[in-house]
């Protein structure tokens, strides 16, 4: 007796295009390559610390915060991935410091903004005179984030 499936019974799988792999490079021109970038550092956690000008005012733009410390927050507890740094205006305060769009905010004046809900976070960031932000740089849930559209 034949054990073996029909051929025609074998689910159908639609394989991606082939794509080419990148050009050989020499081992000696690596380093400064930009596809053969090994510089981690750019994704550890580092602080940045703002303060708001006297009379500093928050407005509400495009449905986050545009601080005259010069960004925007998108994110919360229900994205489950966390608040995102969505804008940084050029020659801002937060530029200056450091501060760029894809930016996770772990933490800001020692309260964590893993898994905070939005409207706290913009509490927070509202009231505080002196800002002590812990940030990544976290391109990949950064972009999920921005998929999911949720604020």
């Amino acid at each position: 007796m034949d054990s073996r499936i029909p051929y025609d019974d074998y689910p159908v799988v639609f394989l991606p295009a082939y794509e080419n792999p990148p050009a050989w490079i020499p081992p000696h021109e690596r380093v400064y390559h930009p596809d053969y970038n090994n510089e981690l550092t750019q994704f550890l956690p580092r602080i940045i610390t703002l303060k708001k000008p006297p009379g500093a005012q928050v407005s509400l733009w495009n449905s986050c915060l545009l601080f005259q410390l010069g960004f925007n927050i998108r994110g919360g507890k229900a994205s489950q991935l966390g608040i995102f740094i969505s804008k940084v205006i050029p020659d801002s305060d937060a530029h200056r410091a450091g501060l760029q769009e894809g930016d996770q905010v772990l933490a800001v004046n020692d309260v964590d903004f893993q898994d905070i809900e939005h409207s706290k976070a913009v509490e927070i960031l509202k009231t505080a005179r002196e800002i002590s932000m812990r940030v990544r740089f976290f391109p990949y849930n950064y972009h999920r984030q921005k998929e999911r559209t949720v604020h």
